[in-house]
């Protein structure tokens, strides 16, 4: 006969002592529990002592958290969290140098513990460590240590960081503007600084007065401090005022932060961590929503500054550079040269900028192509000229709608996304990418218009193409504007046909009988291999990284299914792990009989506050939560969209339900191609039927809550 739910066996340890081995009732007091144990060694004072975790991060077990203990579990008795925390709050504030430094430690290493975090809060604790910090006789390790447990503590929001001292900021800039401190010293204050800029309006404005920008720019050269340093710079430009962000660009850029990010990160000597990249996606995003004002403004058709602008497009094209009765024409005049620029309204073009998205940001780019690739811009507009009327390609129309369009694929305007690491390399490798990525797609444009012979009627078509065109080449990360340019002309129109039919012969259903037939006959095989895949890469295992932590020390957990996929196992680590983690390193495990049901997107207990918040979208299309006996949630984010599909699918078949991601359509539909090629020369074995049964409507979006209960 099983055991109870509610009886739990562990191992509890004692320094000095054997370790005791009992069933803890979960219906009793956690208070009772430990006055058992304590009895067992012959300790008095019980309401001194408590249970921690033997491994991993060792927190403390509450009445909250005891549910969480699993059998096998290896438990220590140690002090209670207010008596630790008083004994180090008094050790700290001792005489001896060596007590104090294993003190803080200590507490450093504690402070993760929410739990222990209160009592030491409670015990006005990060105001010693504030003081300690501002009378600047702390040094080395001791100030490092000292730091930690700052960061620590306040990370766990109990108090509000309005409530630090400007002395206090000033002695943590202060060490960021040294020439000459330790890595580790300065590692945490660039840390904290930048927790302070994102949780605090006021204090963004207090850290802007003490950290200038080329100071924290210096620090990119030391690649241990590259990521701190451009997470500050990322947090000062993201809270910053509206009229701030642009005079901060211009300082970035006079500062020359791309290169400096370029040569010394995205081409440096070391590969690009998961945190880097998301600092340099992050960067990327906010650098472009500084386009976003020109993008919302729409042109004044009564303002005569921007009309010149128009003049200007019209002067480059038509009258060449010498010609001094160009602006003297009247308008009427220029009515035929706005038609041959493309413009839909030709007798007075302003009307097109008009709308938003794009405003004026496409009389920009048109500017900028005009003035600085003057040649081809000619070439576009002539060549379009001299061409048939119901072939010519509008060269005005087409730049405000290609503007809006990248807008729509780079996000501009958008908030970046949590965890995304989407960041494009070639960005930062010109100080106008923004403009020249679109002279590098105009004429992209300009050659599928002529590619697929089109007219006026196939405008649309035409730029469904070149988003394809774009968006599969982004895809390829290049490197370079130049190698853009080459992976674009890989992909010409052809090419982009050639695509969509080998994607619509894996993907679509035929519909003769045979084909059909022969499908169906296919399917439940194909189906039970991808099962078996997804099966085997759950017991390979994934590493996940923890939600919610915003500084830069990553903290991972990682998760494995038993090869008799009986259990999964599953536990912390310290670092991303290269390779499989044995099981005997995952502490925790759930039995796969106790799973109830599996929850994704907004169902997820993790998820129920965040999901409304737009720059976790991202975060919210990759969770899912696995619910088990009695009342009890494992919570994941999947590294990715591909991992995302394995687990979930994973954990369908291991419960004996029908999978449904996108992933598993897509493997279905590319092995029964695959094995349809095989068979197709075999026909004459297949029975016709009469009439072509119904093809069954596959899933739509992958968004499901299964319950097994």
């Amino acid at each position: 006969m099983p055991p109870p739910s509610d009886i739990v066996k562990v191992a509890i340890e004692w320094p000095g002592a054997n370790a005791q081995l009992m069933e803890i009732d979960q219906k009793k007091p956690l208070s009772s529990i430990i006055r058992e144990v304590c009895d067992g060694w012959s300790l008095s004072g019980s309401e001194q002592f408590a249970l921690r975790y033997a491994d991993g991060p060792q927190l403390y077990i509450t009445e909250q958290s005891r549910s969480e203990i699993k059998n096998g579990t290896i438990l220590r008795l140690a002090i209670s969290p207010a008596r630790a925390a008083r004994q180090l709050l008094d050790r700290i504030q001792s005489h001896g140098i060596d007590t104090r430094l294993e003190a803080l430690k200590e507490l450093a290493k504690l402070s993760a513990d929410p739990t222990f975090a209160t009592e030491f809060i409670s015990m006005e604790g990060i105001g010693t460590l504030a003081r300690l910090v501002e009378s600047g006789t702390h040094f080395g390790e001791m100030l490092a240590f000292t730091l930690t447990a700052f960061l620590e503590l306040m990370d766990h929001g109990i108090v509000s960081w309005d409530l630090i001292s400007l002395s206090f900021i000033k002695q943590i800039a202060g060490y960021v503007n040294q020439p000459m401190v330790d890595v580790s010293i300065l590692q945490r204050s660039l840390a904290i600084l930048e927790s302070m800029v994102l949780n605090s309006h006021s204090l963004y404005h207090r850290v802007a007065q003490e950290i200038t920008v080329g100071q924290l720019i210096g620090h990119l050269s030391n690649q241990e401090i590259q990521t701190y340093a451009i997470a500050l710079i990322n947090a000062l430009f993201l809270k910053a005022p509206e009229d701030r962000r642009q005079e901060m660009a211009s300082t970035l850029a006079q500062k020359h932060l791309r290169s400096i990010i370029l040569n010394h990160v995205i081409r440096g000597n070391r590969p690009i961590k998961a945190e880097m990249a998301h600092q340099l996606y992050v960067l990327q995003v906010l650098t472009f929503n500084l386009l976003e004002e020109r993008m919302m403004t729409k042109m004044d058709p009564s303002d005569q500054a921007q009309r010149d602008i128009i003049f200007e497009l019209r002067r480059i094209a038509f009258d060449g550079e010498n010609d001094p009765s160009g602006t003297e024409k009247r308008k009427a005049m220029y009515t035929k040269d706005y038609k041959m620029l493309g413009f839909t309204n030709h007798v007075n073009p302003a009307m097109d900028f008009t709308q938003t998205p794009p405003g004026m940001l496409a009389l920009d780019n048109m500017l900028y192509l005009a003035k600085l690739h003057q040649d081809t811009y000619i070439r576009i507009v002539l060549e379009n000229s001299s061409r048939e009327d119901k072939h010519e390609c509008p060269f005005g129309r087409c730049a405000i709608e290609l503007t809006r369009m990248l807008c729509e694929i780079l996000q501009v305007g958008e908030l970046p996304n949590e965890g995304c690491n989407d960041y494009h390399p070639m960005f930062f490798t010109h100080d106008r990418a923004w403009e020249e990525f679109f002279c590098v797609c105009i004429q992209l444009l300009n050659k599928t218009w002529k590619e697929m012979r089109a007219t006026a009627e196939d405008f649309n078509k035409v730029m469904q193409v070149v988003r394809e065109q774009i968006t599969r080449t982004l895809a390829m990360k290049p490197s370079s504007l130049d190698q853009l340019k080459g992976k674009l002309r890989g992909l010409s129109y052809s090419e982009i046909l050639r695509l969509r039919q080998s994607e619509r012969m894996s993907q679509d259903d035929f519909q003769s009988p045979p084909i059909i037939e022969l499908r169906e006959r296919i399917q439940p095989e194909i189906l039970e291999l991808i099962k078996q895949q997804r099966l085997n890469r759950l017991c390979e295992g994934s590493c996940f990284r923890k939600l919610g932590n915003r500084r830069r020390q990553e903290k991972f957990w990682f998760c494995r299914l038993s090869l008799n996929h009986k259990v999964l196992h599953y536990g912390d680590l310290d670092e991303s792990p290269q390779g499989e983690v044995p099981f005997e390193l995952l502490t925790d495990k759930i039995p796969v009989s106790d799973i109830k049901s599996v929850v994704t997107g907004k169902d997820c207990p993790h998820m129920k506050e965040k999901s409304a918040l737009k720059q976790n979208k991202e975060v919210l299309e990759q969770a899912f939560s696995i619910l088990y006996d009695p009342d009890e949630n494992l919570n994941f984010v999947a590294p990715n969209k591909y991992e995302y599909c394995i687990w979930t699918d994973g954990l369908c078949a291991l419960l004996g339900r029908e999978m449904g991601s996108d992933l598993t359509r897509s493997d279905l539909d590319t092995l029964i191609s695959m094995e349809m090629k095989l068979r197709l020369l075999d026909l004459e074995n297949i029975t016709i039927p009469e009439a072509p049964p119904p093809v069954p409507k596959e899933p739509s979006t992958y968004n499901f809550t299964y319950n097994y209960g």
